[in-house]
């Protein structure tokens, strides 16, 4: 059975895009079979796979419209088990687009009916916002992972997005958990990293990760270089955090 999961933070530069993909591509290495969708209109999680977003024909525009069967957006990567509907810049009006339609919320839900049972896991980068994008992406998950960076603010914002997952929980989606909260951008020499962990786990407990992400410079580069970390630098420090943190969501489901 598949699992649907969204990679969402309305508060940018949080390692939220970087989390989609180089999970996606963790899991892909431990045998799972893996989609990711990209629904941030910064298409970032497809360049950072090496593909290059204006010449995709179609994207997760198509998807959520309907101008396209879901099975032909598909596009298969470099990485293991992995494959990808990448984004446009076409996204950025969509939700103007769709916001007269009866069933708004569900469009995505609909679209991945025919598709989803092929994967074991669908991860979903959402956009850095609370918009119709990101509703359509909760409604149709399972569960949601939340990327919170190691540093000054790193709470701003959280409680809006809890609200809303509290909000897609009683309306459009009872069976939405949160699969927990993952630190990231973490550096053990810094008094204030070291403090925001600590804030975090007391806050929140058990829905805190054990994983923690640290600041790593491969994970910076290996988008430039069209790679997931895990094929950029098998050997640092962020390809190893991000395999543990896929096997910690692999014996979680």
């Amino acid at each position: 059975m598949s699992k649907i999961i969204s990679v969402s933070n309305q508060k940018g530069g949080v390692g939220k895009t970087t989390t989609a993909l180089s999970l996606s591509a963790a899991l892909g290495v431990l045998e799972k079979k893996v989609l990711l969708i990209d629904m941030d209109p910064q298409s970032n999680a497809t360049s950072g796979l090496g593909i290059d977003a204006n010449e995709a024909n179609l994207s997760s525009y198509d998807l959520i419209n309907g101008n396209s069967k879901p099975s032909k957006l598909i596009i298969q990567t470099s990485s293991p088990n992995l494959d990808i509907i990448p984004a446009k810049i076409d996204l950025v009006g969509l939700e103007i687009e769709i916001i007269s339609k009866s069933d708004r919320e569900y469009l995505l839900k609909n679209a991945l009916k025919s598709i989803k049972e092929k994967y074991d896991f669908i991860i979903i980068d959402c956009p850095p916002s609370l918009g119709l994008i990101t509703l359509n992406a909760l409604t149709c998950s399972n569960s949601v992972i939340i990327p919170i960076q190691c540093e000054y603010f790193a709470l701003e914002g959280l409680g809006k997005l809890l609200n809303t997952i509290k909000g897609v929980q009683k309306v459009h989606n009872p069976g939405l958990s949160l699969e927990g909260i993952l630190l990231t951008m973490f550096d053990s020499r810094l008094r204030l990293s070291n403090q925001v962990k600590e804030d975090v786990r007391k806050h929140f407990g058990n829905v805190v990760f054990n994983t923690i992400i640290p600041r790593n410079v491969s994970l910076g580069e290996a988008p430039s270089h069209g790679e997931s970390i895990l094929v950029y630098n098998a050997t640092s420090k962020g390809s190893k955090s991000y395999l543990k943190f896929a096997q910690e969501i692999v014996n979680l489901n």
